[in-house]
């Protein structure tokens, strides 16, 4: 297959990654916000399921045009949570027939190892709209893996930029983690934590060359942490690299990634910019 396309549906964005040839000519995103409401009810509200939908059925278009073979789409924690995932698969396949792979939290987190480390032994920790995945590979298996339901939508319902209910959140989410494997060196995927490292970097334009290997201590996190704090949403929007519809959240994202590291002894991560969109490409054998 030269040319193909995955699309990850998740709790705060819709993504699209096109492949030719072995190689990943892009990566781009819509914000939709379909797991927006899950925090108070366990449904998928009509609006947040028609624009996610639209958002596919947009992305599926731009890939056909662009001569994709194949399409792929696998949708995560907003729709295996809600009690009518079934209304959102049901519209995707009715605007455009693509046939979406709902992944457990568990098979969330092997994507994600997959995709960022390939084979290679560490950990990784993926910050999402709805829920927060942690999974360790040792000597070449998976010794430690979890999903727990809390990411950066759940926590901007439930805590606001709140900094003692965002820290109680995060304190939540580590004793649900409990303990885990020591001696790894653990990778960070998702949203927050690469919106974070072009921060950190201080880059004018997003690349993601760049971001892949960058390394953030906890005390830098922290630091950062408390520069968004301190900062009001609008401040945040003017920052490169920080997505207008991501300025609202990341706050919280980047509390609970600080109070994980903190509550669960990781001392840095390194971030990458390869997730489990390369994960599912790699597990259906389309990529190496």
């Amino acid at each position: 297959m030269n040319k193909f396309a995955v699309i990850d549906i998740g709790s705060n964005s819709v993504r699209l990654m096109f492949v030719a040839n072995g190689k990943i000519l892009y990566k781009t995103l819509e914000t939709t916000r379909l797991g927006e409401g899950l925090s108070i009810a366990p449904v998928l509200n009509s609006q947040t399921i028609e624009r996610s939908a639209l958002a596919v059925k947009g992305f599926y278009e731009k890939a056909k045009n662009e001569g994709a073979e194949k399409i792929f789409a696998f949708a995560t924690a907003a729709v295996r949570t809600a009690k009518n995932g079934s209304n959102f698969t049901a519209r995707v396949k009715e605007l455009c027939g693509v046939e979406v792979e709902i992944v457990s939290g568990e098979a969330e987190a092997e994507l994600g190892i997959l995709g960022a480390l390939g084979e290679k032994d560490g950990g990784i920790i993926d910050i999402g709209g709805a829920s927060t995945e942690i999974i360790f590979r040792t000597s070449g298996k998976i010794v430690y893996r979890k999903s727990v339901d809390v990411g950066v939508v759940r926590l901007k319902e439930l805590c606001g930029r709140d900094k003692i209910r965002l820290e109680a959140a995060g304190k939540n989410a580590a004793y649900e983690f409990g303990k885990i494997p020591n001696g790894h060196t653990v990778y960070a995927i998702g949203g927050t934590a690469t919106t974070l490292a072009a921060v950190y970097l201080g880059l004018e334009v997003y690349a993601p060359t760049k971001i892949t290997g960058t390394e953030i201590s906890l005390l830098e996190i922290k630091k950062l942490t408390e520069r968004f704090f301190a900062l009001s949403v609008e401040e945040i929007e003017k920052i490169p690299c920080v997505p207008e519809k991501r300025a609202d959240v990341i706050t919280g994202g980047v509390a609970l990634l600080s109070t994980l590291m903190q509550e669960l002894g990781i001392d840095k991560i390194i971030v990458s910019d390869s997730d489990n969109l390369e994960g599912y490409a790699k597990k259906c054998g389309l990529m190496e």
